[in-house]
């Protein structure tokens, strides 16, 4: 019998997505690749399904070059929800942006599955009944961001998790070092030339704004399992300490590593193994010379609030926030807004919001459509 794991990739053609097939290819003889599932690049996963002839292929939009890869490969065509739950995958990894990784995510966790999660948006949206999920149907969580898997690994060997606080690590993005009237003329073209990580347009502009930072707060509060006021953020901008984790008594244990998304990601689908690295370098401090943290200034960056906020409001604030966000990030790249109009049009739609306090998935998905709709209407008039 194959001691192969058998892997779902949501979001293949995104960058998650391709870094995870990338350590797949590395690990031939530990990963098979049984099911793949894309968005609008129907002919980079053609490409991707010829290469790893998938059981099972998932596309929101088609190609010939598609439809010839996937009956020559004999792929099935079934959506992400039930891909991730067929008898063939061992662990899906959800690497989808938005809301599409919900409910994958809440399938396979109710399967008792484990899961490999990249998606911040699932966790922002939905952490309560995300944790439900995995505690009623016995699946698990396996974070993929570098953050929550630095937060991870310092858990291990822990009795009883006595967190006194969480110290997540920020580079700061692209705009770390201008000041309030330099950010009001930047463009999405800087915005996406990131100092020290390789990663999609949207995320890569949310960590330009620090909302990726904010929503990062509120997946350490449903992955953990601990309050907002545990939950700091720290800059550091050589993004070689991962995320710290300070206990009871007074210890405070960091991971450390290269910038490389490869690593987090091959120890969610490994775990609890470690196995050889991909080719990168080895970490050296002495070249690295010094480490340094700073505090972010919310001023500056008031996405970073205004997720903290909705993480401490709950309900159905996060789910808006973060629909928001990708209304308003989705606009700036496209030209149509200026930088600080992302933060104003995500708080706008807060601030019209009606919460629901203990939302099921129904009352999510509402909020999330209704969020979406008034931010492309606050947007439009917004400066560009």
């Amino acid at each position: 019998m194959s001691n192969r794991r058998r892997i779902a990739v949501l979001g293949s053609t995104g960058s998650i997505g391709r870094q995870a097939l990338d350590v797949i290819r590395q690990l031939p003889d530990r990963f098979e690749v049984v099911a793949l599932a894309a968005g609008r690049n129907a002919d980079l996963l053609a490409e991707q399904v010829a290469e790893f002839r998938p059981r099972y292929v998932a596309a929101e939009s088609e190609s010939p070059g598609l439809a010839s890869a996937i009956a020559t490969s004999g792929a099935i065509s079934i959506p992400p929800e039930e891909m991730v739950v067929a008898p063939e995958v061992d662990i899906p990894l959800i690497g989808t942006a938005g809301s599409a990784g919900l409910l994958p995510t809440l399938q396979a966790l109710h399967a008792g599955r484990p899961v490999a999660i990249a998606n911040k948006e699932v966790l922002v949206m939905a952490g309560p009944l995300v944790r439900r999920a995995m505690l009623n149907g016995g699946g698990d969580l396996r974070p993929v961001d570098s953050e929550h898997s630095a937060i991870w690994q310092c858990l291990w060997g822990e009795e009883g998790h006595a967190i006194r606080r969480i110290l997540l690590t920020a580079s700061g993005g692209a705009f770390r070092d201008l000041d309030r009237s330099q950010l009001a003329s930047v463009t999405a073209e800087q915005a996406l030339n990131h100092p020290t990580w390789k990663m999609g347009a949207k995320i890569t502009v949310d960590s330009a704004t620090l909302m990726n930072k904010g929503m990062e707060t509120i997946e350490a509060m449903w992955l953990f399992d601990v309050p907002m006021e545990k939950v700091e953020v720290v800059l550091h901008r050589e993004s070689i300490v991962h995320s710290l984790v300070e206990f009871s008594d007074g210890s405070v244990k960091a991971q450390l590593g290269v910038p490389d998304m490869r690593l987090p990601i091959q120890l969610a689908l490994a775990y609890p193994e470690r196995m050889p690295v991909p080719p990168m370098p080895a970490l050296d401090l002495a070249a690295i010379g010094a480490l340094n943290f700073g505090r972010p200034d919310v001023a500056r960056f008031p996405c970073l609030r205004l997720a903290m906020e909705a993480g401490r409001r709950g309900g159905t604030y996060p789910a808006v926030m973060a629909a928001a966000d990708e209304v308003a990030v989705e606009r700036f790249i496209a030209g149509e807004i200026g930088f600080p109009a992302i933060p104003a049009v995500i708080e706008s739609v807060m601030e019209e919001h009606r919460p629901v306090a203990d939302p099921d998935l129904e009352a999510i998905l509402e909020a999330d459509a209704r969020a979406r709709a008034q931010a492309r209407a606050v947007s439009a008039g917004a400066p560009a």
